[in-house]
């Protein structure tokens, strides 16, 4: 069942891309293991997937220390006070929301003497169920994380509302793509945009998604 759930999703990502006029090599598949045991894990990176994400610190820790081979991503909300339980395993924080985050996420870099490479998540529903900021924040936030000399921001991140039709969904990516063109002008580093899961990214990828978090579509 996961092999062809796997061969499913990487044909959906190759095709969304290839209409959006990229090479399906341009998207990174991340394998969301919230919800699946170590054995499907060690399954998966059988299969060849490389990149899984984790959105629970203390669930996702013992995940992390069995497969240290793998690339790990924490996709979820970070507190600060799990910052250091965090930036030593996973290669990418997807979480970025605010600036105590960053001053934390700094600190901890600075002891551990590393380079933290985040994600901004940006709230482009502007639902208060959802973490992140407001798109007319991102501009003054960018500035701000100049100052941060151990944090290197390489896009966006966000969430659509799960709708049973993904097309209701599309402009929420779309304006997500349009906020990382309107500031990258400023910031070169702002490349990848991680939006869509199971349920909406073959229109994600269609919007120019550079990261796609998978979980039901893989494992269920």
């Amino acid at each position: 069942m996961l092999e062809e759930n796997f061969k499913r999703v990487l044909s959906n990502i190759g095709e969304s891309a290839r209409r959006s006029g990229r090479s399906p090599e341009s998207v990174k598949l991340i394998a969301v293991t919230k919800y699946v045991g170590i054995e499907e894990v060690r399954r998966a990176a059988a299969l060849g997937i490389t990149d899984f994400g984790e959105s629970r610190v203390q669930e996702g820790a013992g995940k992390v220390e069995s497969m240290p081979g793998l690339t790990w991503h924490f996709i979820g909300h970070l507190q600060s006070n799990k910052v250091k339980n965090v930036l030593p395993v996973y290669s990418l924080v997807h979480s970025l929301d605010r600036l105590s985050l960053a001053r934390a996420l700094q600190s901890c870099a600075e002891r551990f003497e590393t380079m933290v490479q985040t994600l901004i998540q940006v709230n482009v529903t502007g639902e208060e169920s959802k973490h992140g900021l407001a798109p007319a924040e991102l501009a003054d936030f960018l500035a701000e994380l100049r100052s941060f000399e151990r944090i290197r921001v390489r896009g966006l991140m966000t969430m659509a509302p799960y709708v049973d039709d993904p097309e209701e969904v599309r402009l929420y990516f779309r304006e997500l793509r349009r906020l990382r063109e309107n500031n990258a002008k400023g910031y070169s580093e702002l490349k990848e945009l991680s939006m869509g899961m199971t349920n909406d990214y073959i229109v994600a990828v269609e919007e120019g998604a550079t990261m796609v978090r998978i979980g039901g579509a893989l494992f269920d």
